[in-house]
């Protein structure tokens, strides 16, 4: 009898598990995703020079492939069921297809690319190749070549305008901006700057670009339609990245030296705000609708949410270990952060403010892309 009752309390242990373990799965796969749909994130890992593919809903590594050495600036392409990215000591772009999980093309496109861009209708990818000092069009369906220009030296980064017209690209040794013709990558314009620029933020109408430095606390403002630096703003605190939104009216900046989020009001070319966050803000992620704003903070280990209309700071939420890129899951159901120290990929509730876990990836991931296929 006792052991007929114990098998008893045993097996409803494991249904009762199994239960919870439906209920959770249910609870964080978003509304959208129909049974034929995979919601992936692919996280590149600088040390190893591979891709994780995690699989969101059911919280997992589900492959990793070698992709080149030094991993860097992976996206989503916006139509295609494909990932592309750059590997920096390997001087190329390789493209993964999403759906059979394996590299399809690398395009060598010069010594030390850092990124790369897509063309507001997807068709052309864009790389700045720093050690090179050149930009490279890349045809997105022929994976060729099609055109080439010069930029400044050590192009860091190239950023093209919504209207498609122009690729702007940030030179880190000579202080300057190169403005691109799109189509030819014929020079337009060289932009003198602030030292070092880096991070690139472009107004949706295309009309200015807003350029960081990374040896100083200011920001600069240049005039894309004439092709001027129209000034110089003192921020307080050197800026990690930038975070624009999406009407273009507010350009979000997490500063580490000012340990804080400064608030730049794009029309006037003000700081209008700034909001004290924590140790380290560097990278953030804005809602679809403009309405939260999450910023990392890579030597706290968390994730400081942030009401925009109200400029409320909220509880922050554990992260792992250096975290740094970010992204939502469609819908904004999820937030997904890259560990550079702890090797793995936090998955947070965003409804509950809550972390779910913690998923292992590769050794030093950086980047991040999400891909609904």
């Amino acid at each position: 009898m006792k052991g007929r009752w114990n098998s008893r309390v045993v097996f409803m242990v494991l249904l009762l598990a199994l239960l919870a373990a439906i209920e959770i799965a249910r609870e964080h796969r978003p509304s959208f995703l129909r049974p034929d749909l995979h919601l992936y994130a692919y996280v590149s890992n600088t040390a190893d020079g591979t891709l994780s593919i995690v699989d969101v809903p059911r919280l997992a590594t589900i492959a990793t492939i070698p992709v080149g050495p030094s991993p860097s600036g992976v996206r989503a392409h916006p139509t295609r069921k494909e990932i592309w990215g750059v590997s920096s000591q390997g001087g190329f772009v390789w493209v993964l297809d999403a759906k059979a999980s394996r590299v399809i093309a690398q395009i060598y496109v010069g010594a030390a690319p850092f990124a790369l861009d897509f063309s507001p209708d997807g068709r052309r990818a864009y790389v700045a190749a720093s050690g090179a000092n050149s930009v490279t069009a890349i045809d997105v369906a022929e994976r060729k070549i099609v055109a080439r220009g010069r930029a400044g030296r050590g192009p860091w980064i190239a950023r093209v305008t919504p209207d498609g017209e122009l690729v702007v690209v940030a030179n880190r040794d000579d202080a300057t901006v190169s403005l691109l013709d799109a189509k030819t990558l014929v020079p337009v314009a060289t932009v003198p700057v602030l030292p070092q620029p880096e991070q690139i933020a472009i107004l949706p109408d295309s009309s200015k670009a807003f350029i960081s430095s990374g040896a100083s606390e200011e920001l600069a403002v240049v005039n894309l339609r004439g092709g001027v630096s129209t000034a110089n703003l003192d921020l307080g605190g050197g800026a990690a990245s930038f975070v624009l939104k999406p009407d273009g009216g507010e350009l979000y900046v997490p500063s580490p030296g000012a340990h804080g989020l400064l608030i730049m009001n794009t029309w006037t070319n003000e700081v209008s705000d700034y909001l004290l966050l924590g140790m380290s803000p560097t990278r953030g992620v804005l809602t679809a609708d403009a309405a939260s704003l999450y910023v990392a903070d890579s030597a706290a280990g968390r994730i400081v949410p942030i009401a925009i209309a109200t400029r409320q700071v909220g509880k922050p939420i554990p992260a792992g270990q250096n975290p740094g890129a970010c992204a939502l899951t469609p819908g904004d159901d999820l937030l997904l952060v890259v560990n550079g120290d702890s090797n793995d990929l936090a998955v947070i509730r965003t409804r509950t403010a809550s972390l779910i876990t913690l998923v292992p990836v590769g050794r030093r991931p950086r980047d991040l892309a999400v891909k609904v296929f």
